[in-house]
């Protein structure tokens, strides 16, 4: 399709899991009632963002994929028509998890998921207590409406991660996400982490020549010392800014992608094409020095 309608659900969560998941069918219809034909979810939606501790009885909060939340959504997508982007923690075994996106198409179908691949370890993220690192490698997912790929929040940093999934044919990159200030900051560092962000967002979309679409959470959490700055956004093939959601509001909004765009603008400015693929082979080292 030439174009594609994206739903974005920017919303606040609460300590209750089946409100959470009820909110976000809500939304999704309003989403559907809109005309989107996609509609991507935030990253871990069903719960509060519980990784700012390391706390055992979190891990009660996972579930299989398939499981509970994606049997509930696969019924809304196949009633309206949409695809859905779920973020989800997952149970893959005893003591075994991972921070997951499972995509269902328009019919319903459960087309697979992608497990995040970078997974951070700052003060009040400690995703490594929680989250094995994901072994399914970058994936595509072949939709009703799109070709489209998915990379969970902290790999929005990696433009090798983008770069990977642009080059396994992505037409649209979507990120879920949940990142925020802690509220003692001044208000200059929250605006230049805000912009480091988004600019390195976008300019995946640039290098790559595909639209990116990135939906975060808003809200106090925490306690009250951590307010998730929502600010999701939507950027066509060149960068360009389409829709940006408010610091501190729940969004449901539809944009409208031109997936021809990237056609265009990989023919005029032709990144693709003059890479030096035979220069970089020592992209894998760690860092390229004499050890």
């Amino acid at each position: 399709m030439a174009k594609v309608k994206v739903g974005m659900v920017q919303m606040s969560c609460t300590g209750n899991k089946q409100e959470n998941l009820d909110k976000a069918i809500v939304k999704i219809r309003e989403a559907a009632a809109k005309g989107a034909q996609i509609v991507c979810l935030q990253e871990l939606f069903t719960s509060l963002y519980f990784c700012d501790v390391e706390d055992y009885a979190n891990f009660d909060l996972a579930e299989a994929i398939p499981g509970p939340s994606t049997d509930s959504l696969q019924v809304v997508a196949k009633e309206l028509g949409v695809v859905i982007i779920a973020s989800l923690f997952e149970k893959r075994t005893a003591g075994l998890y991972h921070n997951t996106t499972a995509v269902l198409d328009a019919d319903g179908a459960y087309l697979g998921k992608y497990r995040k691949m970078h997974i951070p370890d700052d003060p009040a993220f400690y995703e490594k207590f929680y989250f094995t690192p994901g072994d399914l490698g970058y994936k595509v997912f072949q939709t009703k409406f799109a070709k489209i790929g998915i990379l969970i929040c902290w790999d929005q940093w990696y433009p090798e991660a983008s770069r990977i999934t642009a080059l396994m044919g992505a037409e649209i990159m979507f990120y879920p996400t949940a990142i925020g200030w802690a509220t003692d900051q001044d208000e200059e560092t929250n605006k230049d982490q805000y912009n480091a962000w988004q600019t390195i967002q976008r300019s995946h979309a640039v290098a790559n020549g595909v639209p990116v679409v990135s939906v975060n959470r808003v809200g106090f959490e925490q306690n009250g010392a951590m307010k998730f700055w929502g600010g999701s956004f939507a950027a066509n093939a060149q960068g360009k800014i389409l829709y940006l959601g408010s610091h501190d509001q729940e969004e449901t909004e539809v944009v409208e992608l031109d997936l021809t765009e990237s056609d265009f603008f990989r023919k005029h400015w032709p990144f693709l094409r003059d890479r030096r693929i035979d220069s970089y082979q020592p992209i894998t080292k760690r860092f390229i020095d004499e050890d």
